[in-house]
């Protein structure tokens, strides 16, 4: 599968992002898919997940609250809003994919990735 994110831009803290991951090539719904960032000097670390027809998510303790992952299999996307945007969310995000159901290391082992879309919020 292929993964196109986008929706990444500059944005004041306070402030409010929705990214898209459009996929191509399998069946979407085959997917959990995963949103992941990393931050300059810093590992890539998990953000969100959503398991294959939408009605299992899991969420970072840092976002929970402020992100929301959705996804549409009719179209192939899966979202992240995002609210409440804080300077420390300023990252690359980054989509991934994964045939592994949901489970209980939902941010873990993603097989497929995108390119990366670039989120800065100032404060």
């Amino acid at each position: 599968v292929q993964l196109q994110a986008s929706g990444g831009g500059l944005v004041q803290a306070g402030g409010s992002l929705r990214l898209s991951c459009a996929a191509s090539g399998r069946t979407f719904s085959n997917y959990v898919m995963g949103w992941f960032r990393q931050a300059p000097g810093k590992e890539r670390e998990g953000v969100a997940a959503i398991s294959w027809y939408g009605v299992n998510t899991y969420y970072e303790d840092s976002v929970k609250g402020r992100f929301t992952i959705s996804r549409d299999n009719a179209k192939n996307t899966v979202y992240l809003q995002m609210n409440s945007l804080k300077p420390e969310d300023t990252a690359v995000y980054y989509c991934a994919a994964r045939t592994r159901e949901l489970g209980n290391r939902p941010l873990a082992r993603y097989d497929y990735w995108g390119q990366g879309t670039q989120v800065t919020v100032s404060s």
